[in-house]
């Protein structure tokens, strides 16, 4: 829980502190949950907040959300941290919402950060939200799919907080340079351009926006008469590296190499080699994505092209031995070239077909034809008795059946058209169709 310290006032707050909004008038972006009449405004307007998950990504508005509730609302409201509060501290807190609630007085709870809870601290919440001893507000940066227990998710509705445009990105700096909470008190020179080139750097994030806002201006140059300049080379400086995104751990780590699969899929070399250029710029592992590509080259391409396999696996190679930054062009060499590729996903789907056979029916004995017999015994057992070696036949070819008797006919791989596996459906259906003709 959130203590207030006699000191707090001495300490100096950052710009995006100073700023946050007290109501849902000064509140910008999100206008898809609260714009007039839409229901997260209608519930908040009425005061009938019920339980409910902001999910969305960091700088957004979560916990400015939830503190706007808190000055609306008419029940108690209790701020907790998931990082610093544990089962003893969520015990004490139902403890008390209880007694309010017998009283008549609602308790919202909020808790920022609940993707850090675990298990057993999301379930102490779970007997008091059914009961209604409180109201649950949960923000997130996490899918809360996979990061919150079912059982609290289904008495919870969740709203999903978007990442804010430009244009409301630029309206946020162009107060804070006007307000009296921020910069208004300062004669600060920034330029429009200059704004909107730290709206594009947050990236979404209006807490990066107003810190870097917040940098430029206090290292700008100051002139005899107390103006303060943002330069150019004062922006170069601030915003000299975006902060992309990427937690290797959790969803935006699925979105992006989804995003990579599908385009290369879909054989859209500009687009793959983008998402590719993410993950690394986000410091995902070359490594990982070159097992993707591996994974890739036969799930997708297969007998189309062959030789994709082989650019695949020579991509994880190079980049085992180089390393980033300079394994990124290898990877590039073969985004683009898998992307190009024809497609096929016939040998995943044979494997997924033959898969569920193995999985459901029953383990079939091997034919004993196909069996080695390396002694006596297994001799005088008939293993191999009928087995029949092609490179015998001028065909290369025999009738000999290698499936068990009950699987006869049975197919699993049906070549497409694409590419090179255009000729391997051709050399299939000649080998069918001469066994067809050489059955006894």
């Amino acid at each position: 829980m959130n203590q207030i310290s006699l000191f707090d006032r001495e300490l100096p707050q950052p710009l995006a502190a100073k700023l946050r909004p007290q109501t849902l008038e000064e509140y910008v972006g999100q206008s898809h949950l609260l714009g007039p009449g839409r229901v997260l405004y209608r519930l908040i307007e009425s005061d009938q907040i019920s339980s409910m998950i902001f999910w969305g990504p960091p700088g957004v508005g979560k916990t400015t959300l939830a503190r706007i509730i808190a000055n609306r609302t008419k029940a108690s409201f209790i701020d907790f941290s998931a990082v610093t509060s544990g089962i003893k501290e969520i015990r004490q807190v139902m403890e008390q919402a209880e007694i309010n609630r017998q009283y008549g007085t609602k308790t919202i709870v909020f808790v920022d950060e609940i993707h850090r809870f675990n298990k057993a601290q999301q379930d102490a919440f779970l007997p008091f939200v059914e009961k209604g001893s409180i109201i649950l507000i949960g923000a997130t940066t996490e899918n809360p799919s996979f990061e919150i227990n079912s059982a609290l998710l289904s008495r919870c509705r969740v709203f999903v907080l978007k990442a804010l445009e430009e244009a409301d990105l630029v309206k946020l700096l162009q107060n804070a340079i006007h307000s009296p909470s921020g910069f208004g008190n300062m004669d600060v020179e920034i330029t429009e351009p200059q704004l909107q080139a730290i709206a594009a750097f947050a990236n979404g994030d209006a807490r990066s926006a107003l810190n870097t806002l917040e940098m430029a201006v206090l290292n700008g140059e100051m002139t005899p008469e107390g103006r303060i300049i943002v330069t150019e080379e004062d922006m170069a400086q601030c915003i000299s590296r975006k902060s992309l995104l990427y937690d290797k751990a959790g969803e935006e780590h699925y979105n992006l190499i989804s995003a990579l699969h599908k385009s290369m899929r879909n054989s859209d070399p500009d687009a793959a080699i983008y998402w590719m250029c993410r993950m690394l710029e986000g410091g995902e592992d070359p490594l990982y994505i070159a097992r993707r590509l591996v994974r890739f080259a036969s799930e997708d391409i297969g007998m189309a092209d062959s030789h994709a396999l082989q650019v695949a696996v020579a991509a994880y190679q190079a980049c085992h031995f180089l390393g980033m930054p300079e394994c990124d062009v290898h990877l590039t060499h073969a985004v683009t070239y898998l992307a190009m590729a024809p497609k096929s996903n016939a040998l995943y789907a044979a494997c997924e077909r033959c898969k569920q056979d193995v999985k459901n029916g029953s383990a079939e004995p091997v034919p004993l034809q196909l069996r080695n017999a390396p002694t006596r015994l297994m001799e005088e057992l008939e293993y191999g008795k009928g087995y029949q070696y092609a490179h015998n036949t001028e065909e290369k070819l025999t009738n000999m059946e290698c499936f068990p008797e009950s699987m006869k006919g049975t197919r699993y791989y049906f070549p497409a058209e694409q590419g090179e596996e255009k000729k391997v459906k051709e050399r299939l259906e000649e080998v069918m169709t001469w066994k067809e003709e050489h059955r006894e």
